[in-house]
């Protein structure tokens, strides 16, 4: 695995990308920075971490046959893989917040950013930038609900051998892309996701809040919801989420 540490860049993610377009990048090429300036979360939304204190990082993967079409399975496998990071280091319980926040009871804990490099119909390269709030112990009210692994555990986590540990684990789960196996990979993610099949509140995109429970996720990523009427309805980023958080 190779490793690039940086004091201080805009974004990981741009930073390795741009890497990518000048020469090849060997796959799990990693670039982790103590500070970003310009952190990215999904629809333009901003990464905040205090300096060295957290793990920003982004990491190259390169694939040969992975189509456009199933893209989402890369998002269901890093939001996994970064789910059982942390859960062999705290006793909180931990869940995936469709489509790939990790959260630690109700509180944001890692946020996944992936952009895809396309060629034709199939995913080149994929940048899967991630932000883990590890220790971290005072956030701005401005970001919303936010912890940390030291505020759950109490324990100073080492961030050189947690980010071992994630990279091991990405490994582990985009190794079910490589062979084809999404169904598995799936019900994975589905047994992992926050209030799957469980009634809930929810807030639509003009502020109505209804009750529903999640019933599944599309291969596009879309989220699945059931009404109280038993009918269901697709939802993409932003139209959707969830009353209580």
């Amino acid at each position: 695995m190779n490793i690039i540490k940086l004091n201080a860049i805009d974004s990981t993610n741009s930073y390795l990308k741009g890497l990518a377009v000048k020469s090849f990048i060997e796959s799990y090429t990693v670039v982790i920075a103590e500070h970003q300036t310009e952190g990215r979360g999904q629809m333009g939304t901003t990464w905040v971490s205090d300096n060295g204190k957290n793990l920003t990082f982004s990491v190259l993967i390169n694939f040969k046959t992975f189509k456009v079409q199933d893209q989402f399975y890369l998002s269901m496998a890093v939001s996994l893989a970064v789910l059982n990071s942390v859960k062999m280091n705290v006793k909180t319980p931990i869940a995936i917040k469709w489509p790939n926040d990790i959260l630690a009871g109700k509180d944001k804990l890692a946020g996944i950013l992936i952009e895809n490099v396309l060629s034709g119909n199939f995913i080149k390269q994929s940048i899967v930038g991630i932000g883990l709030n590890v220790n971290q112990q005072v956030f701005s009210n401005s970001i919303g609900r936010a912890t940390s692994l030291k505020m759950i555990s109490g324990i100073n986590f080492d961030n050189d051998l947690l980010l071992a540990e994630i990279i091991t684990s990405i490994r582990y789960f985009v190794g079910y892309i490589e062979r084809n196996e999404f169904k598995q990979l799936k019900v994975l993610y589905l047994e992992s996701l926050y209030q799957f099949n469980k009634p809930t509140m929810f807030e639509d995109k003009i502020g109505t809040v209804f009750l529903g429970k999640i019933v599944d996720v599309f291969e596009d990523g879309k989220l699945v919801v059931e009404f109280e009427n038993e009918k269901t309805h697709k939802f993409n980023l932003k139209e959707i989420k969830f009353a209580s958080l």
